[in-house]
Protein backbone atom coordinates (compact mmCIF):
# COMPACT_ATOMS: atom_id res chain seq x y z
CA UNK A 1 0.00 0.00 0.00
CA UNK A 2 1.30 3.50 -1.12
CA UNK A 3 1.61 6.41 1.14
CA UNK A 4 -0.70 8.54 -0.56
CA UNK A 5 -3.13 5.51 -0.16
CA UNK A 6 -2.62 5.29 3.85
CA UNK A 7 -3.08 9.03 3.88
CA UNK A 8 -6.16 9.49 2.39
CA UNK A 9 -7.64 6.24 4.53
CA UNK A 10 -6.44 8.10 7.37
CA UNK A 11 -8.52 11.15 6.49
CA UNK A 12 -11.33 8.81 5.28
CA UNK A 13 -11.55 7.26 9.05
CA UNK A 14 -11.22 11.12 10.83
CA UNK A 15 -14.19 12.17 8.71
CA UNK A 16 -16.90 12.75 10.60
CA UNK A 17 -20.50 11.66 9.08
CA UNK A 18 -22.25 13.67 6.30
CA UNK A 19 -24.72 14.98 8.62
CA UNK A 20 -22.55 16.14 11.49
CA UNK A 21 -19.86 17.54 8.38
CA UNK A 22 -23.09 19.93 7.24
CA UNK A 23 -23.94 21.40 10.53
CA UNK A 24 -20.23 21.36 11.79
CA UNK A 25 -19.56 24.00 8.95
CA UNK A 26 -22.40 25.89 10.20
CA UNK A 27 -21.13 25.70 13.79
CA UNK A 28 -17.23 26.53 12.59
CA UNK A 29 -18.61 29.41 10.45
CA UNK A 30 -20.18 31.11 13.10
CA UNK A 31 -17.76 30.35 15.88
CA UNK A 32 -14.81 32.16 12.67
CA UNK A 33 -17.80 35.46 12.88
CA UNK A 34 -18.05 35.49 16.88
CA UNK A 35 -14.29 35.49 17.08
CA UNK A 36 -13.48 37.48 14.28
CA UNK A 37 -16.20 40.23 15.35
CA UNK A 38 -15.39 40.15 19.32
CA UNK A 39 -11.64 40.40 18.39
CA UNK A 40 -11.90 43.89 17.02
CA UNK A 41 -12.84 44.96 20.39
CA UNK A 42 -10.11 43.07 22.21
CA UNK A 43 -6.29 45.25 22.04
CA UNK A 44 -4.75 43.92 25.52
CA UNK A 45 -1.92 40.48 24.86
CA UNK A 46 -4.08 39.13 27.36
CA UNK A 47 -6.63 38.52 24.54
CA UNK A 48 -4.06 36.03 22.33
CA UNK A 49 -6.38 32.62 23.08
CA UNK A 50 -9.47 34.86 20.90
CA UNK A 51 -7.02 34.84 18.41
CA UNK A 52 -5.56 31.88 18.30
CA UNK A 53 -8.65 30.30 18.11
CA UNK A 54 -10.39 32.16 15.55
CA UNK A 55 -7.36 30.78 13.37
CA UNK A 56 -7.90 27.51 14.58
CA UNK A 57 -11.56 27.59 13.42
CA UNK A 58 -9.98 28.62 9.98
CA UNK A 59 -8.16 25.43 9.65
CA UNK A 60 -11.01 23.44 10.88
CA UNK A 61 -13.22 24.66 8.18
CA UNK A 62 -10.77 23.79 5.43
CA UNK A 63 -11.06 20.26 6.38
CA UNK A 64 -14.59 20.31 7.02
CA UNK A 65 -14.87 21.91 3.66
CA UNK A 66 -12.36 19.36 2.21
CA UNK A 67 -14.50 16.49 3.45
CA UNK A 68 -17.64 18.32 2.05
CA UNK A 69 -16.17 18.83 -1.67
CA UNK A 70 -15.38 15.26 -1.50
CA UNK A 71 -18.89 14.09 -1.16
CA UNK A 72 -20.64 16.81 -3.40
CA UNK A 73 -18.07 17.20 -6.16
CA UNK A 74 -19.89 14.79 -8.39
CA UNK A 75 -23.21 16.97 -8.01
CA UNK A 76 -21.01 20.27 -8.67
CA UNK A 77 -19.22 19.27 -11.86
CA UNK A 78 -22.01 17.44 -13.54
CA UNK A 79 -24.36 20.55 -15.20
CA UNK A 80 -26.63 17.49 -15.74
CA UNK A 81 -27.62 17.55 -11.78
CA UNK A 82 -27.46 20.78 -11.15
CA UNK A 83 -30.38 22.51 -9.39
CA UNK A 84 -32.01 25.88 -8.68
CA UNK A 85 -29.93 25.71 -5.17
CA UNK A 86 -26.69 24.61 -6.69
CA UNK A 87 -25.68 28.59 -7.65
CA UNK A 88 -26.13 29.34 -3.89
CA UNK A 89 -23.67 26.56 -3.24
CA UNK A 90 -21.36 27.67 -5.59
CA UNK A 91 -21.46 31.03 -4.70
CA UNK A 92 -21.24 29.95 -0.69
CA UNK A 93 -18.02 28.35 -1.53
CA UNK A 94 -16.66 31.33 -3.16
CA UNK A 95 -17.38 33.58 -0.61
CA UNK A 96 -15.50 30.66 2.01
CA UNK A 97 -12.66 30.03 -0.61
CA UNK A 98 -12.22 33.71 -0.59
CA UNK A 99 -12.02 34.22 3.26
CA UNK A 100 -9.76 31.36 3.92
CA UNK A 101 -7.52 32.44 0.49
CA UNK A 102 -6.94 36.10 2.11
CA UNK A 103 -6.59 35.25 5.86
CA UNK A 104 -3.73 32.49 5.41
CA UNK A 105 -2.07 35.17 2.74
CA UNK A 106 -2.65 37.91 5.55
CA UNK A 107 -1.30 35.86 8.47
CA UNK A 108 2.08 35.13 6.20
CA UNK A 109 2.60 38.86 5.76
CA UNK A 110 1.28 39.54 1.87
CA UNK A 111 0.53 43.30 2.83
CA UNK A 112 -1.61 44.40 -0.76
CA UNK A 113 -4.26 46.72 -1.23
CA UNK A 114 -7.37 46.93 -3.02
CA UNK A 115 -8.30 50.55 -3.73
CA UNK A 116 -8.22 52.05 0.28
CA UNK A 117 -9.03 48.38 1.73
CA UNK A 118 -5.98 45.93 3.25
CA UNK A 119 -6.27 42.12 2.72
CA UNK A 120 -7.32 41.86 5.77
CA UNK A 121 -10.37 44.06 5.35
CA UNK A 122 -11.09 41.96 2.58
CA UNK A 123 -11.11 39.18 4.83
CA UNK A 124 -13.53 40.36 7.18
CA UNK A 125 -15.64 41.65 4.29
CA UNK A 126 -15.57 37.68 2.65
CA UNK A 127 -16.67 36.71 6.00
CA UNK A 128 -19.45 38.68 6.71
CA UNK A 129 -20.90 37.39 3.29
CA UNK A 130 -20.20 34.06 4.09
CA UNK A 131 -22.20 33.94 7.19
CA UNK A 132 -25.74 34.27 5.57
CA UNK A 133 -25.22 32.31 2.84
CA UNK A 134 -24.13 29.39 4.68
CA UNK A 135 -27.57 29.47 6.74
CA UNK A 136 -28.83 30.13 3.43
CA UNK A 137 -27.55 27.00 2.00
CA UNK A 138 -28.22 24.91 4.77
CA UNK A 139 -32.06 25.78 4.35
CA UNK A 140 -31.74 24.27 0.64
CA UNK A 141 -31.31 20.37 2.45
CA UNK A 142 -32.11 21.34 5.66
CA UNK A 143 -31.79 17.90 7.89
CA UNK A 144 -31.95 18.16 11.72
CA UNK A 145 -28.72 16.78 13.35
CA UNK A 146 -29.28 13.85 14.97
CA UNK A 147 -27.87 12.89 18.13
CA UNK A 148 -25.67 9.95 16.88
CA UNK A 149 -23.68 12.23 14.67
CA UNK A 150 -22.35 13.79 17.24
CA UNK A 151 -22.06 11.80 20.53
CA UNK A 152 -19.62 8.63 19.45
CA UNK A 153 -16.13 9.27 21.19
CA UNK A 154 -14.79 8.83 17.71
CA UNK A 155 -16.26 12.04 16.68
CA UNK A 156 -15.52 13.71 19.60
CA UNK A 157 -11.86 12.77 18.74
CA UNK A 158 -12.12 14.10 15.48
CA UNK A 159 -12.95 17.39 16.55
CA UNK A 160 -10.59 17.80 19.16
CA UNK A 161 -7.50 16.64 16.69
CA UNK A 162 -9.25 19.28 14.17
CA UNK A 163 -8.95 22.11 16.81
CA UNK A 164 -5.15 20.53 17.85
CA UNK A 165 -4.49 20.74 14.08
CA UNK A 166 -5.36 24.12 13.67
CA UNK A 167 -3.18 24.83 17.04
CA UNK A 168 -0.47 23.29 15.26
CA UNK A 169 -0.63 24.96 12.01
CA UNK A 170 -0.69 28.51 13.29
CA UNK A 171 2.47 27.61 15.51
CA UNK A 172 4.14 26.61 12.41
CA UNK A 173 2.95 29.53 10.55
CA UNK A 174 4.43 31.92 12.92
CA UNK A 175 7.87 29.76 13.05
CA UNK A 176 7.91 29.70 8.87
CA UNK A 177 7.86 33.57 9.03
CA UNK A 178 10.15 33.46 11.40
CA UNK A 179 12.17 31.90 9.46
CA UNK A 180 11.73 33.56 6.57
CA UNK A 181 11.58 37.05 8.09
CA UNK A 182 8.72 37.79 6.54
CA UNK A 183 6.33 40.93 6.94
CA UNK A 184 4.36 38.96 8.78
CA UNK A 185 7.37 37.84 11.67
CA UNK A 186 6.85 41.53 13.33
CA UNK A 187 2.74 41.77 13.41
CA UNK A 188 1.11 41.71 16.93
CA UNK A 189 -0.81 39.08 18.08
CA UNK A 190 -3.62 40.82 16.71
CA UNK A 191 -1.99 39.95 13.33
CA UNK A 192 -1.70 43.81 12.44
CA UNK A 193 1.11 44.81 11.16
CA UNK A 194 3.60 47.89 12.06
CA UNK A 195 3.76 50.86 10.87
CA UNK A 196 6.58 53.22 11.67
CA UNK A 197 7.57 56.58 11.58
CA UNK A 198 6.90 59.65 13.71
CA UNK A 199 3.51 62.00 13.19
CA UNK A 200 0.63 62.51 10.78
CA UNK A 201 2.53 60.39 7.90
CA UNK A 202 3.42 57.13 9.60
CA UNK A 203 0.48 55.86 9.59
CA UNK A 204 -2.46 55.64 7.65
CA UNK A 205 -5.73 57.23 7.50
CA UNK A 206 -9.01 55.27 8.59
CA UNK A 207 -12.39 55.91 9.01
CA UNK A 208 -14.90 53.22 10.42
CA UNK A 209 -17.10 52.80 8.02
CA UNK A 210 -18.84 56.52 6.38
CA UNK A 211 -17.23 58.67 8.82
CA UNK A 212 -15.51 61.47 6.00
CA UNK A 213 -16.62 65.30 7.50
CA UNK A 214 -15.33 67.88 6.27
CA UNK A 215 -12.62 70.07 8.28
CA UNK A 216 -13.49 71.94 11.16
CA UNK A 217 -12.17 75.10 11.48
CA UNK A 218 -10.41 75.70 14.70
CA UNK A 219 -11.55 79.42 15.50
CA UNK A 220 -14.99 77.90 15.40
CA UNK A 221 -14.16 74.53 16.70
CA UNK A 222 -15.68 74.02 20.35
CA UNK A 223 -15.27 70.70 22.36
CA UNK A 224 -18.12 70.66 25.61
CA UNK A 225 -18.46 68.55 28.76
CA UNK A 226 -21.12 68.08 30.12
CA UNK A 227 -23.57 65.44 31.92
CA UNK A 228 -23.47 64.47 35.25
CA UNK A 229 -20.86 67.32 36.16
CA UNK A 230 -21.62 70.30 38.48
CA UNK A 231 -20.26 72.96 35.86
CA UNK A 232 -20.76 72.23 31.94
CA UNK A 233 -17.75 74.02 30.34
CA UNK A 234 -16.64 74.34 26.53
CA UNK A 235 -13.42 74.77 25.71
CA UNK A 236 -11.55 75.85 22.11
CA UNK A 237 -8.90 74.04 20.66
CA UNK A 238 -5.80 76.29 22.13
CA UNK A 239 -7.39 75.23 25.12
CA UNK A 240 -6.64 71.29 24.73
CA UNK A 241 -2.86 71.43 23.56
CA UNK A 242 -2.22 71.42 27.55
CA UNK A 243 1.09 70.06 26.56
CA UNK A 244 0.00 66.50 28.40
CA UNK A 245 1.93 64.04 26.60
CA UNK A 246 2.02 60.08 26.46
CA UNK A 247 3.00 57.49 24.36
CA UNK A 248 0.34 54.73 23.00
CA UNK A 249 -0.02 52.28 20.32
CA UNK A 250 -2.90 52.22 18.07
CA UNK A 251 -4.16 49.07 16.79
CA UNK A 252 -6.59 49.70 14.14
CA UNK A 253 -8.73 46.77 13.02
CA UNK A 254 -7.72 47.38 9.58
CA UNK A 255 -4.62 45.45 9.69
CA UNK A 256 -1.56 48.01 11.05
CA UNK A 257 -0.62 49.45 14.59
CA UNK A 258 1.82 52.37 15.34
CA UNK A 259 3.43 53.64 18.05
CA UNK A 260 3.21 57.52 18.43
CA UNK A 261 4.02 60.22 21.26
CA UNK A 262 0.77 62.02 21.92
CA UNK A 263 0.46 64.96 22.87
CA UNK A 264 -3.13 66.78 24.55
CA UNK A 265 -5.08 66.80 27.78
CA UNK A 266 -6.09 64.63 29.88
CA UNK A 267 -9.52 63.80 29.90
CA UNK A 268 -9.36 63.14 34.05
CA UNK A 269 -8.00 66.95 33.87
CA UNK A 270 -11.28 68.04 31.58
CA UNK A 271 -13.59 66.44 34.22
CA UNK A 272 -12.12 68.45 37.05
CA UNK A 273 -12.39 71.31 35.18
CA UNK A 274 -16.19 70.51 35.28
CA UNK A 275 -16.69 70.35 38.39
CA UNK A 276 -17.28 67.66 41.06
CA UNK A 277 -18.70 64.61 39.27
CA UNK A 278 -22.25 63.22 40.31
CA UNK A 279 -22.55 60.14 42.93
CA UNK A 280 -23.99 58.26 39.81
CA UNK A 281 -21.08 59.08 37.32
CA UNK A 282 -20.13 55.62 36.03
CA UNK A 283 -19.36 56.53 32.07
CA UNK A 284 -17.64 59.27 29.40
CA UNK A 285 -19.24 59.20 26.25
CA UNK A 286 -17.09 60.93 23.78
CA UNK A 287 -19.06 62.18 20.95
CA UNK A 288 -17.78 62.67 16.86
CA UNK A 289 -18.49 65.87 15.45
CA UNK A 290 -20.39 62.63 12.67
CA UNK A 291 -22.19 61.51 15.36
CA UNK A 292 -20.25 58.81 16.05
CA UNK A 293 -19.52 57.98 19.68
CA UNK A 294 -17.70 55.77 22.15
CA UNK A 295 -17.91 55.16 26.00
CA UNK A 296 -15.45 54.38 28.36
CA UNK A 297 -15.86 53.26 32.49
CA UNK A 298 -15.21 56.94 34.43
CA UNK A 299 -11.96 55.34 36.27
CA UNK A 300 -10.24 54.17 32.31
CA UNK A 301 -11.54 57.71 30.36
CA UNK A 302 -9.54 59.65 33.64
CA UNK A 303 -6.73 58.09 32.04
CA UNK A 304 -7.15 58.48 28.34
CA UNK A 305 -6.06 61.10 26.44
CA UNK A 306 -7.91 64.22 24.32
CA UNK A 307 -4.97 64.03 21.05
CA UNK A 308 -4.74 67.37 19.18
CA UNK A 309 -0.81 66.99 18.72
CA UNK A 310 1.02 63.44 17.11
CA UNK A 311 4.95 62.90 16.97
CA UNK A 312 5.46 66.27 18.00
CA UNK A 313 2.73 67.78 15.03
CA UNK A 314 -0.49 69.21 15.03
CA UNK A 315 -3.23 66.58 14.21
CA UNK A 316 -4.09 66.74 10.68
CA UNK A 317 -7.56 66.38 9.78
CA UNK A 318 -8.06 62.79 8.45
CA UNK A 319 -6.55 61.95 11.96
CA UNK A 320 -9.09 63.42 13.89
CA UNK A 321 -8.23 67.39 14.36
CA UNK A 322 -8.69 69.34 16.21
CA UNK A 323 -8.90 66.51 18.72
CA UNK A 324 -9.24 62.35 19.00
CA UNK A 325 -9.44 60.46 21.88
CA UNK A 326 -6.65 58.59 22.73
CA UNK A 327 -7.34 55.09 24.49
CA UNK A 328 -4.54 52.79 25.36
CA UNK A 329 -5.38 49.38 25.19
CA UNK A 330 -8.45 49.42 23.25
CA UNK A 331 -8.68 49.76 19.68
CA UNK A 332 -8.84 51.88 16.68
CA UNK A 333 -12.10 52.47 15.97
CA UNK A 334 -12.51 53.30 19.65
CA UNK A 335 -10.19 56.24 19.49
CA UNK A 336 -13.53 58.39 18.39
CA UNK A 337 -11.90 61.03 15.96
CA UNK A 338 -13.49 65.01 16.06
CA UNK A 339 -14.58 64.72 19.48
CA UNK A 340 -16.31 67.89 19.85
CA UNK A 341 -18.43 66.69 23.23
CA UNK A 342 -17.62 64.97 26.84
CA UNK A 343 -20.84 63.48 28.53
CA UNK A 344 -20.59 61.68 31.54
CA UNK A 345 -22.96 58.96 32.22
CA UNK A 346 -24.79 56.40 34.36
CA UNK A 347 -25.27 54.16 32.51
CA UNK A 348 -23.76 52.25 29.68
CA UNK A 349 -24.42 52.82 26.31
CA UNK A 350 -25.88 49.98 23.99
CA UNK A 351 -26.58 52.50 21.15
CA UNK A 352 -22.90 52.93 20.34
CA UNK A 353 -22.26 49.63 18.71
CA UNK A 354 -25.41 50.40 16.62
CA UNK A 355 -24.14 54.10 15.51
CA UNK A 356 -20.74 52.01 14.36
CA UNK A 357 -22.69 50.75 11.65
CA UNK A 358 -24.39 54.03 10.27
CA UNK A 359 -22.08 56.70 11.50
CA UNK A 360 -21.53 59.12 8.07
CA UNK A 361 -24.42 57.77 6.05
CA UNK A 362 -27.12 60.38 4.68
Amino acid sequence: MGVRSRVGDALDRLEPPPRAVDWSLFAFVVAEAVTGLVSFTVGVPEGWPLFWLHRAFGVGIVALLAWKLARVRRRLTDPGLWQRSTALSVLTFVAALGALATGTAWVFGLDVRLSSWTLLSVHVGFGLVLLPLVAAHATTRFRLPRRVDFERRRTALRYTALLAAGAATYRLQQGVNDALDTAGSDRRFTGSQPREGEGNAAFPITSWVADDPDPIDRDDYRLRVEGLVAEPIELDADELATGHETEALLDCTSGWYTVQEWGGIRVGDLLDAAGKLDDDAAYVRFTSVTGYRWSLPIEEAEDALLATRVGGERLSHGHGAPARLVAPDRRGFQWVKWVTRVEVRSEYDVGQWVVTLVSGFE
